[in-house]
This record gives C-alpha cells, structure tokens and sequence, in this order.
C-alpha cells in the first residue's frame, strides 16, 4: 500500500512531521476505526478522524438528528433534522475527505451484534450517552481484544481514558459496579455546555491516532479530568484488577445497570386504544412546547418530588423522545407507584 499523489496533498502537514511522516500515514489509511455513537462526542471524533486519513470509519448509531443537538453536535445542520445521524454524518465526511471508507449502521449496539461489529476493527471509540452501552461495549472489547477509547461529558466536565490497551485496565477496572439510574442524569435533564463534547471528542481522537501510528504516551491506566469553567485539567492512575475476568457479555445490560425491562406500547396501538390509557410525558418544557401528544407533564428530573401528582386512575403510558427517558422514568416509580400498571411508548416520539 502506498498513498497516492491526491492523498500526499491532502496529508501534507502529517507527512512532514517525524513522528507521523509516511509510515504513520500509511498506519492511519491501514487502520479501521468503530465509532459508537455520532453524537456530541462521535462528531468531532468523526471530524478529526477523516482529516488524519484512518481509511476504514465505521459509524453506528440508530437516532436522527434533532433541532436540539444542533447546539453541539457541529456534523449537521438545520436541514438535517429527522434524517438519520450515521448516514448523514458519513455524507458529510465524505466530502471531507474522499479517501476515506465510511461503514454506516442504523441501529442499536446491542449484545447481538456487538461482538460481530467489534471483530472488522481495530480501535473502537465510545461516544454513548449511558452506562449500559458503556458497560456493552466495554465487555465486547476486551472479548474481543481491541483497545476502546473512552470519552464522557456531565453539564461541563469530562473524562478520558483507555481501555484494554496491551493489556491495560478495563472500564470496570475504573468502574466496577453502575450508578443507580436516578443518579445519572442525561444531557437533555441537566444540559450540557455546548463546546465541551468538542473539547473531549477531540481528545479522543487524538488518542486514537497516538495508538493507530504508535506515537506518545496513551492514557491506558490514566483516567484525564477536565472542567471547562476553570481549565483545571488532572491525570489520575489507577490499576487493572486482576481479579475482575470478562469471558462472556451480561445477558441483560439494562438489568445490569438497575434499568428494569418494561412493558412497551407502539404509537400505532396507542392511537387505536385513545382512552385506555392515561399518559406521561417526561420530556422538558421546551420538548413539550414543540410537540406532544397529551397527558400529564412532569420532566424525569422533576418526578422525585411530583410523582404523587400522577393519575393512577388507568395504566399508565410513559413517554420522551427515544424512549429512554421514559424507561429510567419507569423504573424509578415502579418502586413508589407499586400497584400502578406502566407501559413504555416503544422508540418514543
């Protein structure tokens, strides 16, 4: 393999740096990357990533874009709203850079398709948005054997680290047991500053292509705290346990992380039933505004202390936008509405 003239133009700046030059390039037009999520974090990876020439990106997320993730997530535009997030992404990078070989798939990593998924490539990028994916995907690469890149984002701090790097610490070496759902609010609760997915993002990719072209020193048992508000920026180590073994993946992520399964309900079977159900949206007031479908609203952060406001008069379908929300939302009052039926709005709005 050798990189063409077009390709020399385009990597001009790489090539003329020692420690990249043309065998790194090379490394990088080799390198097959999987990029989970194309979200705030999975865009400027994306981004950054097709600049540096790693010829094989293969890009895996199931949502569309919405006018909300505009605010972060700098891959699209108001255009793109309702289109799917992996194949609109790949369009536009493509023109970016057309050297690179984008792999789209429009669906959910699962348990099913993740060890598949993980053996075409040779980094995988974490850019979920909650802990079961995180536990997931973290699971399928050390089975695997692939190093996973990670990266996560609360309101204005972040954090990186590798994982599963020549034999380094896993994720549930740094995080053995999940946080309880109620504890780990999304960005769409609590918000999230719109720059700082750009900032972690970006430092994931950055350790992408020290891994791909051998260069620097990787954070693999080195967790990188950043907050945006100060600039403080901290390295802290930790160790692999020995002790904690993968062989095989949970067979329920979700119950793993304290998620119950519940009950789900279509649109359409929602529609054909109207006056069976009372329902509950818990989306935030802006979400709200833009479109319902009725019932109660009371957003999953407010619930703690306004679930005794709900009609319990009939079952009880719960609604967001994805249908994740309305899960977690499910889970926190089973345990204070015990008696009261829920339905999950299946893939929400």
């Amino acid at each position: 393999m050798s990189l063409t003239a077009e390709e020399r133009k385009q990597y001009s700046r790489h090539l003329i740096l020692d420690e990249i030059g043309e065998a790194g390039q090379l490394k990088l037009k080799q390198a097959k990357v999987l990029v989970i999520g194309a979200g705030g974090l999975g865009c400027p990876v994306l981004q950054y990533l097709t600049a540096a020439g790693v010829g094989t990106i293969g890009i895996i997320d199931h949502d569309i874009v919405d006018q909300s993730n505009l605010q972060r997530q700098i891959l699209y535009t108001i255009n793109d709203v309702g289109l799917s997030k992996a194949e609109t992404a790949a369009k536009r990078l493509s023109q970016l850079n057309p050297f690179v070989l984008f792999n789209t798939y429009n669906e959910k990593l699962t348990r099913e398709n993740a060890m598949g998924l993980f053996s075409n490539y040779d980094i995988i990028i974490d850019g979920s948005d909650n802990f079961s994916t995180r536990y997931l995907t973290n699971d399928a690469a050390v089975i695997t054997n692939k190093p996973l890149v990670y990266g996560a984002i609360f309101k204005f701090e972040g954090q990186v680290s590798v994982f599963n790097y020549l034999g380094s610490a896993t994720y549930r070496c740094l995080y053995p047991t999940p946080p309880k759902p109620e504890a780990s609010p999304s960005c769409s609760e609590i918000g999230v500053l719109g720059v700082l997915p750009g900032i972690i993002g970006s430092l994931q990719a950055n350790e992408v292509i020290k891994i791909i072209c051998d260069i620097g020193d990787v954070l693999a048992n080195k967790l990188l705290l950043f907050d945006a508000l100060s600039l403080n920026q901290q390295i802290l180590g930790f160790e692999k346990d020995e002790t904690s073994t993968i062989n095989a993946l949970e067979k329920d992520y979700n119950f793993f992380c304290g998620i119950v399964s519940t009950k789900e309900i279509t649109l359409d079977e929602l529609n054909r039933n109207k006056g069976r159900y009372n329902l509950l949206d818990v989306r935030e007031a802006s979400e709200r505004e833009a479109y319902h479908i009725g019932g109660q609203h009371i957003p999953l952060g407010q619930l703690s202390k306004r679930f005794k406001e709900i009609d319990i008069t009939l079952p009880i379908v719960v609604y967001c936008k994805s249908g994740k929300r309305s899960n977690s939302a499910i889970t926190y009052l089973k345990k204070r509405l015990e008696k009261s039926v829920f339905y999950n709005l299946k893939e929400g709005l």
